[in-house]
């Protein structure tokens, strides 16, 4: 996984949700833009304080939580 510095998570942001840069800006509202047929240029137009790589990281990062696994422990 390539890196991800610009994702941030602090617990009296955003009710610890991952951030881009600390801002109030989140990796899921990032994700539903583009789910919602927007462009990487729509964003950046609409987020005038919002980088390229931004959008690419918050991407990165929401690949990689999707690729997470739970296992189900069972009781002895």
């Amino acid at each position: 996984m390539g890196r991800l510095d610009r994702i941030t998570q602090q617990p009296d942001r955003m009710g610890g949700k991952a951030c881009i840069r600390g801002m109030r800006v989140t990796v899921g509202m990032i994700v539903g833009q583009i789910s919602a047929g927007h462009s990487v240029e729509d964003i950046l137009a609409d987020y005038s304080y919002l980088e390229h790589e931004d959008i690419i990281q918050a991407l990165r990062y929401a690949a990689w939580r999707a690729e997470e696994r739970e296992i189900a422990l069972v009781s002895a």
